[in-house]
């Protein structure tokens, strides 16, 4: 299997400028070939191949006045910046034909200066020292060697973020590592107010730094509304808010990395104690769409804490697996089963109407999570046979009996109609007892 292994790295000012140039190549060659193949499908004709591509706009290109700057930089990163091109169009053909799994995704988008750059070289373009790694045309560059990489690299990708770090993104073969089997099996609930909550009890809090930094940035911006545009307190206040701005994108990249950090030390933690994990299919994208809790539900990463969990089974041998978003497991006892309806989110404690039991929201759900992933955590398990007694009359079996002026009969114990007899247990137990009349 492949796996990425990314460093820091720190160039020089002159290193900087030369990798600036070298971006905004592999940019210029990928929106020119992008706005080719929207021209030919607005014509109505087929897009041109890879190699048509590459010919016409790295090769051709180079003898232009207007793209002569392009033999400054390695070739490498531009034909790969094609063949980038090249795997996103079919992808989303394949998408469009249901040949691909997952959601349909979008044709490709032309790239932006401000965003995060990148640039990929292959094995002919780059080469791993002791120390540092040198780069076609860029040069030799100094690397934090966090941790040493396990094979020789088959690519390596040049990050430049939004908070102007630089990064080395290489792609290594590795082995699959196989963790010795343990017997325990966990079932995790995810939620906002605790991150996620275990079927065995355990609560893990999410590092939340972001709602000080958004009420400052608020502040900043109504006072900018109120000043007349074009005066010297608006350009003061624009000035604020460009400074504050500038900071809050490092801390954002500091509150990013605190996330991720978060996230892989969690999802670590639980492949390395248990056998099995089985999580809850959430859909995020639409949970975002409310207003009042798509912030708070962006700076969890839910999303990625699957992925991580995902990438981290296949590769020490642990089995994950996720169950149906239409499970009501908030709604259902976990000691007997019975569906008491929807609850309310600031409804954090319930008691079972059916056996009485108190629960804990987000624990209730985190059991039934594991019973409905194929893990048996009742005495008797989820779909099994159970033993049902006696119990005494709920509200609406007894207005029932009201209703028809009739008196219940004498004894019903020995037919059980009085048993949990599901969503629909009052009016059945109504047509038990009718029929029982003499």
């Amino acid at each position: 299997m492949k796996a990425r292994y990314k460093y820091r790295i720190y160039p020089t000012p002159g290193q900087k400028y030369q990798l600036a140039k070298l971006f905004g190549c592999v940019r210029t060659v990928w929106n020119d070939s992008l706005a080719c193949c929207q021209e030919k499908y607005a014509l109505g004709q087929k897009k041109p191949s890879n190699s048509e591509l590459q010919k016409l706009f790295i090769t051709q290109a180079k003898k232009t006045k207007n793209r002569e700057w392009l033999s400054e930089v390695s070739v490498v990163p531009l034909q790969q910046s094609l063949n980038d091109l090249n795997q996103a169009y079919q992808n989303f053909f394949n998408s469009t034909k249901s040949k691909r799994k997952g959601k349909a995704i979008k044709p490709p988008r032309f790239k932006k200066r401000r965003s995060r750059q990148t640039a990929r070289f292959s094995l002919r373009g780059f080469q791993v020292n002791e120390d540092k790694v040198y780069l076609a045309k860029i040069g030799l560059l100094k690397v934090v060697w966090s941790r040493p990489l396990p094979g020789e690299p088959s690519s390596v990708t040049v990050i430049k973020d939004s908070a102007n770090r630089y990064f080395l993104s290489f792609v290594v073969e590795i082995q699959a590592q196989k963790l010795p089997e343990s017997s325990k099996s966990v079932g995790i609930d995810l939620g906002i107010s605790t991150f996620a909550t275990f079927s065995n009890g355990q609560k893990v809090e999410a590092p939340k730094p972001l709602k000080k930094r958004i009420k400052k940035y608020r502040k900043l911006s109504k006072s900018l509304s109120k000043k007349s545009n074009g005066s010297k307190r608006y350009e003061k206040a624009r000035l604020r808010i460009a400074k504050f701005s500038y900071g809050m994108l490092r801390k954002h990249a500091r509150l990013k990395d605190t996330r991720t950090d978060f996230l892989h030390k969690l999802s670590t933690e639980i492949i390395r104690e248990n056998q099995t994990i089985i999580l809850e299919d959430l859909n995020v994208s639409g949970m975002i769409k409310n207003r009042k809790l798509s912030r708070a539900i962006s700076d969890l990463g839910w999303r990625q804490f699957r992925t991580l969990l995902e990438g981290k089974a296949e590769k020490y041998g642990r089995e994950l697996r996720v169950i149906s978003r239409w499970e009501a497991t908030t709604q259902i006892c976990s000691c007997c089963h019975f569906r008491g309806g929807k609850l309310d989110l600031k409804v954090r404690e319930w008691e079972c109407l059916n056996c009485g039991t108190k629960h804990d929201r987000d624990e209730n759900a985190a059991i039934n999570i594991l019973v409905a992933g194929g893990h048996s955590e009742t005495k008797n398990g989820r779909g099994g046979k159970r033993q049902t007694t006696a119990k005494e009359a709920a509200p609406c079996v007894s207005d029932s009996y009201a209703k028809q002026s009739v008196n219940p009969p004498k004894s019903y114990g020995s037919v059980g109609i009085f048993a949990p007899l599901g969503r629909r247990g009052c009016q059945n137990i109504k047509m038990l007892h009718l029929n029982t009349l003499p």
